[in-house]
């Protein structure tokens, strides 16, 4: 038990320290969810721990926000977390979604590491995608706008 404690006190400093607002986690059994309430007011996540067979939700995908600008009426896909921006599986691996692609909410549009986890980002919304605006494999914010898509 005591090296569950201490798996888990490394995985919550890890989760601050690259900012995460959720973690899911399961060791030998015990799942928990550790959450923060505001990442300005909350200095750590806080652990709730769910004992037994109890089933892990699944991780929550980026849903794009409406458009913040009046002026375009593009919908942002954006970051759900800070991590490295891929636009594919691997550098010789075709990009997920290029300019001018449809995308659905179900549509895989990029890969954001985070501690070495592989975060496959689906689009959220339906339509054709009109900008890359992050650069592949450069770092992003959680919030960071990654695509523009054309809603019509």
């Amino acid at each position: 038990m005591k090296r569950i404690v201490e798996e888990t006190r490394e995985l919550l400093k890890l989760a601050q320290e690259f900012g995460l607002e959720e973690l899911d986690v399961e060791i030998d059994g015990l799942k928990f969810k550790a959450t923060r309430s505001s990442p300005a007011s909350a200095p750590s996540p806080a652990a709730v721990a769910i004992p037994g067979p109890a089933v892990a939700p699944a991780p929550e995908q980026a849903a794009a926000p409406p458009p913040a600008q009046a002026k375009s009426s593009h919908l942002p896909i954006v970051s759900p977390m800070v991590g490295t921006f891929y636009r594919a599986s691997a550098p010789d691996k075709p990009l997920y979604v290029k300019e001018g692609d449809l995308v659905g909410p179900e549509t895989v549009v990029c890969i954001v590491e985070a501690m070495k986890l592989m975060n496959e980002i689906k689009a959220g919304v339906r339509g054709r995608i009109v900008a890359c605006e992050a650069q592949n494999a450069e770092p992003v914010k959680a919030g960071q706008t990654l695509f523009l898509v054309d809603p019509a």
